[in-house]
């Protein structure tokens, strides 16, 4: 149907959305190579934008086909049973840090 296919789009577009950040993050600097080495220099920016598309695509493709999906109520069960426990430790942990070594950055 037009509705089921509508909804598969917009949670592909979702995706994609919560996809971007890891793969700007990742990709420093956009075209160019991230490394900088002379013989990277040599290779056009065109190319290793296709090699970065490439990679992320196949890294996308290959933790959707390798990680089952979660329910909503899994997902809600995840971000508070393990996810809010791990961040408070987290900030329990840095402002201990903070605190006791002051000097640090």
């Amino acid at each position: 149907s037009s509705m089921g296919s509508a909804l598969f789009f917009l949670g592909e577009y979702a995706n994609m959305i919560l996809m971007s950040g890891p793969c700007t993050s990742l990709s420093p600097g956009g075209w160019p190579p991230i490394l900088d080495l002379p013989i990277f220099k040599r290779i056009p920016g065109s190319i290793w934008f296709s090699i970065k598309v490439i990679l992320f695509l196949f890294l996308y493709i290959w933790v959707r086909a390798a990680f089952p999906r979660y329910r909503y109520d899994q997902l809600m069960g995840l971000g508070r049973k393990v996810f809010l426990p791990l961040s408070l430790a987290r900030v329990v942990a840095v402002s201990g840090v903070s605190v006791t070594f002051p000097w640090l950055p």
